[in-house]
């Protein structure tokens, strides 16, 4: 709308117009795509809900031993068969589970993205049944992305105001990935090559191209420990069902035996607790994608960095035993190893789920690096900025530059006991000068805690002990861009094995 401004003229009031801002959106038409456990799922027949449940309903269906019975894959879901599970919308409530911890609902990522949209049906948000293989899912993105962009196509069209922002160019397509959405991208893009052409840029936030070693441990449970808790055993459980879990698993050398470093295998899966089958089919299409898959276009590339994450596992009897430490390599792909034989290792971080070397692809992208949890990587504040700038970047330029931290936060991973003490782990600083921390109840988003952090072999923890069960955002500040957060979840002291 225009608007008017007053000028002097000798004695006269002149009213002239004044000139017009354009709004910073894009005319592009936006995909996004949410991660694993990152969409609402609901029973078709019945339309109960599966997944994405209320915080107290989630406590109880980690601690019942049919609460998580119903996203279980069917014998008919491993032969193909589909439907009888629905995805109705991207997370909107905090989940949390064992090993992937927390999973921060999409709504600030939408309310980004819309923003930066030259209005709301430019933007398309798309769950999908996460239990199920990448590569169905991937084949149904790329249905969804072309029908997308053709609606919206004709609405520019359509319009006279969105028409002018389309002088340029007409608008494409930009996919914004979480996590395992970047890998229905990628199997979409391979699936549909005509839609490579008409995407402007895939910006993926914390994508495992390479595979999650912590999906192995998923699958393995808590089999270390002589009485494990409830969750644990339910995720393991619910895991070895589900082809999605066996689709994260580490497409690289990731298993240590020694002298050696080994890629898994599916007789290796089997043997930790996972599916034979499932294991098969998700590292033969991991092949197939690395080697025959294009490059995505205008890829940019958001990966957490500064966390403690699993980057390579030994077994032992059955047991995987995490290592926070890789491996190194010459370009040639031959290990690096020190005067005695033994292999290099080196502790590259990441986001607490996927290590930063497997959050990249082979072919050359833009790298943006950010000290945050993967859980949280939708919802970050410097995420979203940096996504806004790509968005309504200008002549295909790169977004605006991000700063780095260093703070990293460890939670145990398979909850905590109410009313029992526990210990949160800080790593990056030596002191904890210029570091707060919180916990917050996700529910009434009220802070209950404050710990105060000391040193203890080398970096800052804290002891807390909450007096309820529930779900719980721990909250870390280093006086940086934006704070690291995780979620965990706080058990009764029954739901013990």
């Amino acid at each position: 709308m225009r608007s008017w401004q007053v000028s002097q003229s000798g004695s006269e009031r002149v009213w002239s117009p004044r000139p017009s801002v354009s709004p910073d959106v894009t005319q592009d038409a936006v995909i996004v795509v949410p991660g694993i456990m990152g969409s609402e799922l609901r029973d078709t027949e019945t339309g109960n809900l599966l997944w994405g449940l209320d915080v107290r309903v989630l406590e109880r269906a980690w601690r019942r031993g049919d609460g998580l019975q119903g996203l279980h894959a069917t014998e008919e879901e491993l032969e193909g068969g589909t439907g009888r599970v629905s995805a109705t919308r991207l997370l909107t409530r905090p989940a949390w589970a064992p090993f992937l911890r927390g999973i921060e609902p999409y709504s600030d990522l939408l309310g980004t993205i819309t923003e930066a949209a030259a209005a709301p049906e430019a933007v398309l948000a798309f769950p999908y049944d996460w239990r199920l293989p990448v590569e169905h899912n991937g084949a149904l993105l790329a249905t969804a992305a072309r029908k997308h962009l053709l609606q919206w196509c004709l609405q520019v069209e359509a319009s006279a105001n969105l028409r002018a922002l389309c002088e340029d160019r007409p608008p494409r397509l930009v996919f914004v990935a979480h996590s395992m959405g970047g890998l229905l991208t990628r199997a979409a893009l391979a699936r549909e090559p005509d839609l490579i052409p008409d995407t402007r840029a895939v910006i993926s936030l914390g994508t495992p191209f390479l595979g999650a070693a912590q999906a192995v441990a998923i699958l393995n449970g808590d089999r270390a420990n002589p009485l494990p808790a409830l969750p644990p055993r339910r995720m393991q459980a619910l895991a070895a069902t589900l082809p999605g879990v066996h689709d994260l698993l580490p497409d690289y050398r990731c298993l240590d035996e020694g002298l050696e470093i080994a890629r898994l295998s599916p007789e290796i899966v089997e043997a930790i607790g996972g599916s034979k089958e499932l294991a098969a089919r998700a590292l033969e299409f991991q092949e197939r994608m690395r080697t025959t898959a294009p490059g995505l276009p205008g890829h940019r590339a958001v990966i957490g960095i500064a966390q403690p994450t699993v980057q390579s596992l030994r077994i032992e009897n059955g047991i995987v035993h995490a290592q926070y430490e890789a491996f190194r390599a010459h370009g040639d792909g031959m290990l690096r190893r020190d005067a005695d034989g033994v292999p290099i290792r080196q502790d590259r971080t990441g986001d607490g789920t996927v290590y930063r070397d497997a959050a990249s692809t082979s072919t050359p992208s833009s790298a943006t690096y950010l000290p945050v949890q993967h859980g949280a990587l939708a919802k970050n504040s410097t995420a979203l900025r940096y996504v806004h700038a790509v968005l309504t970047e200008h002549d295909e330029h790169l977004g605006a530059p991000m700063g780095s931290g260093d703070l990293g936060l460890i939670l145990p991973e398979e909850g905590v006991m109410a009313e029992q003490p526990w210990m949160l782990r800080v790593t990056g600083r030596p002191s904890p000068a210029g570091v707060t921390c919180r916990v917050e109840d996700v529910t009434t988003g009220r802070s209950i805690a404050r710990p105060q952090l000391s040193g203890r072999d080398g970096e800052l923890a804290a002891q807390i002990t909450l007096s309820d069960t529930g779900l719980y955002r721990v909250r870390l500040d280093g006086g940086g861009s934006a704070p690291v957060t995780q979620l965990v979840l706080a058990l009764a002291p029954e739901d013990l094995g």
